[in-house]
């Protein structure tokens, strides 16, 4: 009994300890980026040792993978269901958050790089980016067919490809902005994309093939 009494009292104290680790991650990545941010750096801002750090997260790219997993947490943390919105308005969900990505360059760093090194093999973040990718494309997915219904059109074929096409230039925007963040502008690119691709699937116009290949 007093062995089980002493988890209940230790877990809450763990659970914010991980919370106040995070939250000054998220800082320490989000100003100095994922390479130049060291865990001695959070472990400093925390008020403990870098092997405190590890022994809550394990690694790096473990605290990194958290990090990334706690922005989303955050981002709906306001909304009803803290949970990304359903239907058409998950499109504005996914607009509002390039442009809130635009003030913590140094978390979509840390997005980019994981994401582009969780393809190798065993990489410890390819579960992560799977499983990720996975849910989005589902819940877009979903939201286009909700739209669709609303819009009095019925499924396209072109939904799924839609969804995936979204998500990819999203993700690729980022690296472009990281690159070049005083010519592109991510959350306005992401707009027209997005904007550009619900469209595509509403009201689709004339192929490719007509504009390249004109009869």
């Amino acid at each position: 009994m007093a062995d089980s009494d002493q988890t209940v009292r230790v877990r809450p104290a763990t659970l914010a300890k991980r919370e106040q680790i995070l939250k000054a991650a998220v800082e320490i990545f989000g100003n100095k980026g994922s390479t130049n941010g060291t865990l001695a750096d959070v472990a400093e801002q925390v008020g403990i040792t870098h092997a405190g750090v590890l022994h809550h997260f394990g690694s790096k790219q473990k605290l990194l993978l958290e990090v990334l997993a706690y922005r989303d947490q955050t981002d709906v943390a306001e909304l009803a269901k803290k949970h990304i919105p359903d239907g058409p308005e998950l499109f504005l969900h996914l607009v509002r958050t390039a442009f809130a990505n635009e003030k913590r360059p140094g978390i979509v760093q840390a997005y980019t790089v994981l994401s582009a090194e969780s393809v190798t093999d065993d990489h410890p973040a390819r579960g992560f980016f799977e499983d990720r990718y996975t849910t989005l494309r589902r819940e877009v997915t979903a939201a286009f067919r909700e739209l669709c219904a609303q819009e009095g059109v019925r499924d396209p074929d072109t939904i799924a490809e839609a969804a995936a096409a979204i998500l990819a230039v999203m993700d690729g925007l980022q690296l472009q902005w990281l690159l070049h963040p005083g010519i592109v502008e991510l959350g306005g690119a992401s707009e027209f994309a997005i904007q550009a691709i619900v469209n595509a699937v509403l009201r689709p116009g004339p192929e490719l093939k007509t504009y390249v290949h004109p009869a």
